[in-house]
């Protein structure tokens, strides 16, 4: 616990100064939509501690359900947002999405900071305003998912997407050339820029809170975790299958659209199904259970790093974000396939590490720490401070972190 209030305080240290420093630039924060609040709005949560007094440019704006997040910032939305029903039905939009983002006029501005995994990134900025894109990913349902999404689409909706993908893809594609600076959140998110878009991105990996979470002694281990929202491509169906097979206890936590489905596959088994429930107790479930069972192929994956900021091991799908965040052998392991049957060998394998004593819960914490939101905080600065040194301005000062 020394080590988090050292660096909440370092944190503090860094948001005053980086406050005091930059309250004279006007700056514009562009987000997607914010309907529902998550790891992407998370992230521009973080963005505002760098920049507390930022305009926020975003689609759709649902008040109620983002309750007391951005509150203090002013929002301003698209022209989209008078329509019925529009933060609910915004997903279907996409068609407009473009011209929406490109309507903001940024000309009072003197930087702006994009976050984007849909459309936001594709606004338009004045030549003297550096204009900086964090990409969570390029729009899946346009590029590498699109036949999946589609399979999974109604007639209607496949109509339209047959109809209109391929002019949204062209202006996915035209519109990141406008970009001054791409950063990905992952290594694994570059790839995917430099296939789609044909342009290098830097990585910055995205805050995680790691304060909220931390080790107990003798954590109970009778359990296995799934921790994630209910939804088809988390695949919690295959960890639900590979612990029936095993007759492991498991723990679900999260909601959504597949909870319904998922809770018939249980059939008796010892696996409990607890909601959505509060911070302190998905904080509980995780320092107790013996892994954390990730079953997604994720551009990042924040649940990994909490579980592991715990202490406790992930087994994990050995694709996409986690091969970053989780280290085999060390802090976890990997299975090859999403079937319950390549989950069932890994947690056989993992029980056999475990109980030879592979996993040291210190080790796991310090692996974790990596990704702390002040990291993200120092990374994300020097980047700030590149692009606008790029642009002429010399006079943005990184160095104010002093440890």
């Amino acid at each position: 616990m020394k080590a988090t209030k050292a660096q909440d305080a370092r944190s503090a240290q860094f948001m005053q100064k980086s406050a005091s420093q930059k309250e004279h630039m006007n700056v514009a924060i562009v987000h997607d939509w914010l309907v529902t609040y998550g790891g992407a709005e998370s992230v521009v949560e973080s963005l505002l501690k760098l920049f507390p007094k930022a305009d926020i440019y975003t689609l759709v704006y649902d008040k109620k359900r983002m309750g007391a997040h951005f509150t203090e910032n002013r929002i301003f939305t698209s022209s989209l947002q008078k329509l019925p029903f529009a933060s609910k039905l915004y997903t279907k939009l996409l068609k407009f999405m473009p011209k929406a983002f490109e309507s903001f006029d940024f000309s009072a501005y003197d930087l702006v900071i994009c976050s984007s995994s849909s459309c936001a990134k594709g606004v338009i900025t004045p030549p003297a305003v550096p204009h900086i894109a964090y990409i969570h990913t390029p729009m899946r349902y346009a590029w590498d998912l699109f036949f999946d999404y589609r399979k999974r689409s109604g007639a209607l909706t496949r109509f339209f997407m047959n109809r209109w993908m391929g002019q949204i893809r062209m202006w996915d594609y035209i519109s990141s050339a406008r970009i001054d600076m791409l950063l990905a959140n992952s290594h694994y998110i570059a790839r995917r820029i430099k296939k789609f878009w044909g342009r290098e991105a830097a990585v910055i990996y995205p805050p995680v809170h790691l304060e909220k979470f931390a080790p107990v002694k003798n954590p109970s281990c009778d359990y296995y975790v799934a921790f994630s929202r209910l939804v088809p491509y988390k695949r919690i169906d295959v960890a639900i299958d590979a612990c029936k097979m095993l007759g492991k206890k498991l723990v679900v936590i999260g909601s959504g659209s597949e909870e319904k489905k998922l809770k018939v596959r249980v059939h008796g088994a010892d696996i409990t199904f607890t909601g959505r429930i509060c911070d302190e107790d998905v904080c509980a479930y995780l320092q107790n259970c013996r892994a954390l069972l990730f079953c997604a192929e994720e551009d990042f994956g924040i649940v990994p790093l909490e579980a592991q900021a715990c202490g406790r091991p992930v087994i994990a799908f050995g694709k996409g974000g986690t091969l970053e965040t989780v280290k085999d052998g060390k802090t976890g392991i990997f299975f090859a396939e999403q079937t319950a049957a390549a989950l069932a060998d890994a947690i056989v394998r993992f029980e056999k590490l475990d109980d030879a004593a592979t996993f040291n819960p210190a080790v796991i914490v310090k692996h974790a720490q990596q990704f702390s939101e002040e990291a993200f905080l120092q990374n994300f600065n020097a980047a700030v401070k590149t692009a606008l040194a790029e642009n002429g301005c010399n006079s943005y000062n990184r160095n104010i972190i002093k440890k």
